[in-house]
């Protein structure tokens, strides 16, 4: 399985923000940080805004934080709304695969993202955490 960049990038903002909960930080500081597009960070943050993740602070010296605790952020609720689960098409609506009535592969498919995401909702990002300083000096290093 493969998550989407916006579920990559959604879970690396949160360990940003993480990583750095004792100021405001940017979209861009982020971007930079991971080398990644801040056009489409952007779109990230603004999601983890509507979600509750995260607040934003307007203005002149304004930016982004954690609107809760890293140990309140779930692993598994993050990707859950930023992934679509439907890994294979008989798992969605509009399936329209001529086997599917009597197919296994469908449960057997179930059965596995069951417990991909049961394994994702034993963590927190607080979990994610646990190298603060050596975190923090790679995201520091930026060409």
């Amino acid at each position: 399985m493969q998550f989407t960049q916006y579920t990559d990038y959604s879970l690396r903002t949160l360990i940003f923000l993480g990583l750095h909960r004792d100021s405001l930080s940017t979209v861009t500081e982020i971007a930079e940080c991971y080398r990644i597009s801040r056009n489409h960070l952007v779109k990230v943050v603004h999601q983890l805004g509507a979600q509750g993740f995260i607040e934003t602070v307007r203005g002149k010296g304004g930016g982004i934080r954690l609107a809760v605790a890293p140990e309140e952020i779930n692993i598994g609720d993050v990707v859950r709304r930023f992934e679509s689960l439907a890994i294979v098409e008989c798992f969605s609506e509009n399936d329209t695969c001529a086997i599917s009535p009597s197919c296994r592969l469908r449960g057997v498919l179930q059965k596995a993202l069951r417990s991909f995401v049961e394994v994702l909702d034993a963590y927190t990002l607080k979990d994610l955490l646990v190298n603060q300083k050596k975190m923090k000096n790679l995201l520091s290093v930026v060409d």
